[in-house]
């Protein structure tokens, strides 16, 4: 059996994509423990339990190699009551910053 050059570059794309979904899931899932973290450490409590992707782009890490930047967007709130939206960043599969507000305090 043999494979023309079209079917094996075919292959080769399909195989890329899934390994690039693959990766995606994972860092999701890293995003999604680092808001987790976040949130039992500065307690707040996580909405929804999970993360959106709203933004991605290419960036240089601290070595000068190129990875993906994701930014996640996700609900969260103080209260239970008042929803916010918080941001987590990632640089490949490594943090770089979780994002949210102070929670409002009043002064007696």
């Amino acid at each position: 059996m043999y494979f023309t050059l079209g079917e094996v570059l075919a292959f080769l794309a399909f195989a890329g994509l899934a390994v690039w979904f693959l990766a995606s899931i994972r860092v999701r899932e890293l995003a999604l423990a680092a808001v987790d973290r976040a949130g039992k450490r500065d307690d707040f409590q996580l909405l929804d339990q999970t993360v959106q992707l709203s933004r991605i782009s290419l960036s240089r890490d601290e070595r000068g190699s190129w990875r993906v930047w994701r930014q996640y967007r996700f609900d969260y709130s103080y209260d239970g009551v008042e929803r916010q939206e918080g941001f987590v960043i990632m640089l490949g599969q490594r943090l770089q910053a979780v994002v949210v507000r102070e929670p409002n305090s009043t002064l007696h």
